[in-house]
């Protein structure tokens, strides 16, 4: 069987911030694929805003190295579960994967999903043990643990024998050997290793095409691009296809421009062959795991399975007394038209219409999913209100069933008795428990998807931010009757619209936690902060001091104001509650309560309690 010995197709796997993206770096400059001159970012796969201010890949983006005459073409994933979607289907380009692992954190819970997926593809492996310079590396224990998640998630004979490199990619280093000293200030031990285990991919190219597409990209001036790899065959601009579509139709195009990948660059191409990882355009509704093949030689390859949304959430058009204050793009149709063009590109993604034209149900693979999609809208300059994450109840074999995640948490050793205590409220089994010996521990659980919304603040404020949590998707389990989780804390709620004044929230410190600055604009309805208690209460924050002829000598010099607590994006939409939503604008994101009306929220109280008593 005739092989492309010039081509070699990976994918870079590994758990968020372990340094896939720099070791990408790394890989583009050593091979020469940069002019001398050419002014490259750091993390230069990274480009989008929001990548680029958190350090993590949203997006699969594929990039191609020369190395000694050969091509490698690299897809860097995500290591976030969330966009757990796009790596799955990336395993179906590549013939082989490197999985990055850090030296001093070891197997970390998305090591182990995006791991499953590379192993269940059968496809060949490359370790790289990373931050090999870092203080209290153990990179031949980290080598130890992968091998044992190997053999966990039940890999064959060949894909055990695995090679090792040790890396660090921020100083351009690597070696053979596990002893830092005896690092070479270059990558060639990576780039020999990739060239020698990695298979080149099968030369058929005298066969009819098959390409199926695997990414979507959307542009402007072309439309829809769809991302794959040719599996067979050859492909050439002006060929008149067959699009093999999902539903089982067959529509007939002209492939009108097609694109190839080196360095960060897109590069237009006339031809491409089996192997080759290629961009087309020409077909306005092709969709991820579709075939293109001869109109005379119809073969659909096997259909891509991706994975459902496991969260939804409420969008709805702005409706708070300062709607359309701030944004530009405020009305129904332009928040709808917003909607579907990610839908063009995120397959992961769901929106549905309800009875109201002004709300929709969006569903996304976790809050980070749903969350970057509103940061970005908000950057874009719409505004719109969101309701508190809800996980998606599936039937299976008629029996009602919730999402379960698979959670790891990293803490030191004083602080297990209360996350054990916190994660038993929440419903979470606790599984496994490793103490590291210097001091951490590391606990592992299954909890109910929706017991974890809103516990990120409650864990970082009972390990006082020295915990590390992660958790990854697991399966769909039978409900847990009754509450999981969810806020215990009632809030303050602003009953008189104007600027909060410094006097008004220093009468309230008492009471709770203030989530605003003095000079902040509120409205009757808004939260302000948190109670101290159990229920809500509403206050005043707009409250003047009236100037009076008696003065005392010390008594305004004294007094000091808390510092309010700002909450970012994610931790108010974690922190909502039923009765809530979050109101997002390009310069603001305020809480507020559905019912804006006092007496009204107290009527709805009423009736609710007097239902549950029925």
């Amino acid at each position: 069987m005739k092989k492309r010995e010039d081509l070699r197709n990976i994918a870079i796997i590994a758990h968020v911030d372990h340094g896939k993206t720099t070791l990408v770096d790394e890989l583009l400059k050593q091979s020469g694929t940069f002019r001398s001159n050419e002014n490259v970012n750091e993390r230069a796969m990274d480009s989008n805003d929001i990548e680029r201010e958190r350090g993590i890949t949203i997006l699969a983006k594929n990039t191609a190295i020369q190395y000694e005459g050969k091509r490698i073409n690299i897809m860097d994933t995500p290591g976030h579960a969330d966009f757990g979607g796009e790596v799955e289907r990336i395993m179906k380009m590549v013939d082989g994967v490197l999985l990055v692992v850090d030296a001093y954190e070891g197997c970390m819970p998305q090591t182990r999903f995006v791991l499953k997926k590379a192993l269940e593809q059968h496809l060949t492996p490359i370790v790289v043990v990373n931050k090999i310079d870092r203080d209290f590396a153990r990179p031949d224990e980290v080598v130890d643990e992968v091998i044992d998640l190997f053999i966990e998630l039940g890999a064959n004979e060949d894909q055990l024998e695995f090679p090792v490199v040790f890396a660090s990619a921020i100083n351009g280093t690597s070696s053979l050997e596990s002893d830092p000293s005896k690092q070479e200030s270059n990558m060639n031990a990576l780039f020999d290793t990739i060239i020698e285990h990695i298979p080149s991919p099968i030369d058929n190219s005298e066969e009819p095409l098959q390409f199926q597409v695997t990414l979507l990209d959307y542009n402007d001036y072309v439309g829809r691009i769809g991302i794959g790899r040719i599996f067979r065959g050859t492909m050439q601009v002006g060929q008149s296809v067959a699009l093999m579509k999902l539903d089982g139709t067959v529509k007939q195009f002209r492939i009108t421009k097609m694109f190839g990948f080196i360095g960060l660059k897109r590069i237009e191409i006339q031809e491409a062959k089996a192997g080759d990882l290629v961009a087309v355009s020409g077909m306005e509704d092709i969709n991820v795991g579709e075939t293109v093949c001869p109109a005379e030689h119809q073969e659909a390859l096997p259909i891509l399975r991706i994975d459902e949304p496991t969260l939804q959430m409420t969008f709805l058009v702005n409706n708070s007394p300062f709607a359309g204050r701030e944004g530009k793009f405020v009305t129904s149709r332009k928040i709808e038209e917003r909607l579907l063009q990610e839908l063009q590109t995120d397959v992961s993604l769901r929106v549905e219409n309800t009875d109201s034209p002004d709300v929709w149900i969006v569903s996304g693979r976790g809050e980070l999913h749903l969350s970057i999609l509103i940061e970005n809208m908000r950057r874009e300059g719409y505004e719109l209100q969101v309701s508190k994450p809800e996980v998606i109840i599936r039937e299976v074999d008629g029996v009602r069933c919730e999402p379960v995640e698979h959670v790891q948490i990293d803490v030191p050793e004083e602080y297990t008795g209360s996350i054990m205590e916190s994660m038993g409220a929440r419903k979470g089994e606790m599984r496994d428990m490793v103490n590291n010996g210097n001091g951490q521990v590391r606990l592992t659980f299954m909890v109910p998807a929706r017991g974890l919304i809103g516990y990120t603040t409650e864990f970082l404020t009972l390990t006082r931010g020295y915990g590390i949590i992660n958790h990854s998707f697991d399966s769909y389990q039978p409900a847990i009757q009754g509450q999981v989780g969810g806020r215990r804390q009632g809030v303050l709620v602003s009953m008189e619209t104007g600027k909060a004044s410094t006097y008004g929230i220093m009468g309230l410190e008492d009471r709770g936690v203030i989530f605003l600055e003095p000079g902040t604009d509120v409205y009757d309805g808004m939260i302000v902060g948190e109670h101290n208690r159990d229920n809500d209460l509403s206050v005043n924050v707009v409250k003047v001091k009236h100037a009076t002829n008696i003065r005392s000598a010390n008594k305004d010099q004294t007094t000091t104001m808390k510092k309010p607590r700002i909450m970012t994006l994610e931790e108010s939409l974690e922190y909502l509650n039923d009765d809530e939503y979050c109101e997002v604008t390009p310069t603001s994101i305020r809480l507020r309560k559905k019912l804006l009306d006092k007496s009204e929220r107290e009527r709805a109280a009423k009736k609710k309690k007097f239902a549950e008593q029925e």
